[in-house]
């Protein structure tokens, strides 16, 4: 059975794909969901359980003004269902279904000392070309590894670093042993 946090971004990111508001709604809510990451008090007041539904849905009327119709009452409906702490969890499966709708990838690629841009960029082209979808390409050092790099892309691990020969040797000798 999938998840509440799966439901109701299923449920948001239909309704923007009908009306064709996809971008905006993503938009709009990774917006709100990051100023409510920022600010505390915001929590506090949406999360809490001591104010009452009223309250905490006449302060989001004000805190909106311009937002989608879709995104009002979606924010509306889980005020009243207290669903409203599951709004991260809604924008991490809202984000992957926008993903896959636009046919586009996380992309980080991992090494040992920070890599030159072109090298980079061509890592996101080659995985492009191989994968036929769009990346969103990032890239972080991480001196652990020693060398190589590690390619996360979506959901797998490409592990061509140092630190995991070593590691497969150091098996091989402790089995041969």
């Amino acid at each position: 059975m999938p998840e509440a946090g799966y439901v109701y971004a299923l449920a948001l990111f239909e309704a923007g794909k009908d009306r064709g508001k996809l971008d905006s709604l993503q938009s709009q809510l990774t917006q709100f969901t990051d100023a409510v990451e920022r600010d505390h008090d915001l929590q506090v007041f949406l999360f809490s359980p001591y104010l009452s539904t009223q309250d905490k849905s006449e302060g989001l009327k004000r805190a909106l003004d311009g937002a989608e119709p879709e995104l009002d009452n979606f924010l509306e409906l889980l005020i009243e269902k207290h669903r409203m702490p599951e709004i991260f969890r809604v924008r991490r499966e809202f984000d992957e279904l926008w993903k896959r709708e636009n046919r586009r990838l996380d992309v980080t690629v991992v090494s040992a000392v920070e890599l030159d841009r072109s090298v980079v960029e061509k890592i996101g082209q080659e995985v492009e070309r191989q994968t036929g979808e769009a990346v969103d390409l990032s890239s972080r050092v991480d001196d652990g590894i020693l060398g190589g790099i590690v390619l996360h892309v979506g959901n797998m691990v490409l592990d061509a670093s140092i630190r995991s020969r070593l590691e497969k040797l150091r098996k091989t000798v402790a089995t041969a042993a």
